[in-house]
């Protein structure tokens, strides 16, 4: 009697990383020649989990090394039971729990949530990675989607038109830790709308339709230069993450050297312990390198591949680029191209990263900031440090934003002449630089005037190597003004409401003579002044609202 299994086949359909433009994983979906299994196994957890166990089998029959995704429903994962088969799969053929995304979907509504992340915590307990599928016009509560804390999560293509909100989920997920991917890609276009709206990862038609075989090769579109501003200490690591080609510890060298004949591809392997943590490195042309010789398959094949291997070099997942340029320049010369891997907070590999990548990234990276450069001063200008502003209210930091200009500029210029004008500007931007530490910004937005992205702690010590010190242009003595808005976590939305915060206060500050330092805070009325005399009581007590803080603010400038 035929199995409803003789009427089911997969497809493999590549999630392409949108950095690198290679495939990062592969998805496994079930395509029913007959019948209607997935609606059945949409309300039977034990037949959902066994569908999930059968594309792990159906992969590993086609001997593709990259990761893979394979999909269950919300109800499935809430039933502890359900995966039972999912692990045994995983385990008969020979995969790594970590090498394996389970995407969870909808329908989420009538799911026991306690239930649901009980189950989300044992699949991770066990090494599993963790997708958030079909948000946005699936049914997954904002709330859920945090608790769950998922490792990547998937949008629907209807989010595609609606650029806005995968910009919001690409927020979101960085504060989970997590990557976005858009699901449904069929025209460069849409390509272009992903990246630019800050999706890392990507699947759809237009890299590769689903098929019987796992696509070799994908179309991707010519990559632009980065659309996401990266932080100052480079783009994050998870950005350029390939799968790693993983073998145990104990493995021949005969079988890696299987391994890499047979996938032209892998760079490398590494050799991984019981608890997926690297233990040693296998380059490829070193390795094969070794047992070129006339007897060296002979003598080596059986033997361990690990004493053919060099330590690994590892970096943390939530490392930058930067900083893995810093560990392969610590090492020995001959492995500056050494694929580096990725491992978690358990030590556990979750993929490599080639130095290629990070190369061209940051080359491109460093060519946009360039070009932005205020040409006179060769700092950043006014986007570099909004966007740093609108990063740390994403990260629910408080921070400092400053203005800085100079007092009177048309007459230092109409007066000293404009090179002695230009000569001023750069020396104060050279001065800002100076007193500039850790994570202050410091950016020329044109002319005189100039902004400083600060942490509060660190005021008085900038605010001192500008105001503190004589300014001159062409003989001619000149002063500052200086503006600070504080900005508790959560008291602004956005680096407009900032700058909206911060333009009173540029306004008092101009209205003091000499160099003058005026200090307020987003949200709340009046403003202290740090620095300079009062023109005039009744001009303070206009400006911040009430004769008691005027007087109030008095007595601080005089103190």
């Amino acid at each position: 009697m035929p199995s409803w299994t003789d009427a089911l086949r997969f497809a493999f359909q590549p999630v392409v990383n949108l950095t690198t433009g290679a495939v990062a994983a592969l998805e496994i979906l079930a395509r029913p020649e007959a019948g209607d299994v997935l609606a059945q196994a949409r309300r039977d957890p034990e037949l959902d989990g066994r569908l999930a166990a059968l594309a792990v089998r159906a992969a590993a029959q086609r001997e593709t090394l990259l990761p893979l995704h394979v999909n269950v429903f919300a109800g499935t994962v809430a039933d502890l039971g359900g995966l039972a088969a999912l692990r045994e799969a995983v385990r008969d053929v020979g995969r790594l729990p970590w090498e394996v995304t389970v995407d969870v979907g909808p329908p989420f509504t009538h799911v026991p949530h306690r239930a649901l992340l009980e189950g989300v915590a044992a699949l991770r307990a066990e090494g599993f990675r963790v997708c958030a599928d079909g948000v946005g016009d699936g049914d997954v509560p904002l709330r859920l989607l945090v608790d769950l804390a998922p490792d990547l999560v998937k949008l629907d293509p209807s989010t595609l038109s609606r650029a806005a909100s995968v910009r919001a989920m690409r927020t979101l997920c960085e504060g989970m830790g997590a990557l976005l991917a858009v699901e449904g890609v069929e025209t460069e276009l849409q390509c272009a709308a992903a990246r630019e709206a800050g999706a890392q990862l990507a699947q759809g038609d237009l890299f590769a339709p689903p098929s019987r075989l796992p696509a070799a090769d994908v179309y991707v579109p010519a990559l632009s230069a980065p659309v996401a501003s990266p932080p100052p200490s480079g783009p994050p690591v998870r950005q350029f993450v390939r799968p790693a080609a993983l073998l145990p510890a104990s493995a021949s060298a005969g079988r890696v050297r299987a391994l890499l004949t047979g996938s032209p591809d892998v760079s490398g392997v590494l050799l991984v312990d019981a608890a997926g943590a690297p233990v040693r490195s296998v380059q490829r042309d070193r390795f094969l390198l070794s047992l070129s010789g006339r007897y060296g398959h002979a003598l080596y094949a059986d033997r361990p591949a690990a004493r053919h291997g060099d330590r690994p070099r590892t970096v943390g997942v939530d490392a930058t680029a930067w900083e893995v340029l810093d560990v392969l320049a610590d090492g020995e010369r001959s492995r500056t191209a050494d694929d580096v891997a990725v491992v978690d907070g358990r030590g556990r590999c979750v993929g490599i990263v080639r130095l290629a990548d990070l190369v061209r990234a940051l080359a491109e990276s460093r060519v946009e900031e360039a070009a932005a450069l205020n040409p006179l001063t060769r700092l950043p200008g006014s986007d570099a440090i909004t966007g740093e502003v609108d990063r740390r209210i994403a990260q629910g930091r408080g921070f400092a934003l400053s203005w800085l200009d100079i007092d009177g500029f048309k007459q230092v210029n109409d007066g000293a002449g404009f090179a002695a004008g230009d000569e001023l500007i750069r020396e104060v931007g050279r001065s800002l630089e100076r007193a500039a530490s850790g994570a202050t910004r410091v950016g020329h937005i044109g002319g005189d005037d100039f902004l400083v992205l600060a942490d509060p702690d660190g005021l008085d010590l900038l605010a001192s190597a500008v105001l503190d010190v004589p300014w001159a242009a062409g003989g001619r003595p000149v002063s500052l003004s200086l503006a600070t808005v504080l900005c508790a976590a959560g008291s602004v939305a956005d680096h407009r409401q900032a700058a909206a915060s911060l333009a009173p206060l540029k306004k008092a500050a101009k209205a003091l003579p000499g160099a003058s330092w005026v200090i307020g805070r987003s949200g709340a009325p009046g403003h202290e002044v740090r620095r300079g005399a009062r023109a005039s009581a009744s001009y303070g007590a206009a400006r911040t609202g009430t004769g008691r803080h005027a007087e109030a603010e008095s007595g601080r400038a005089a103190g």
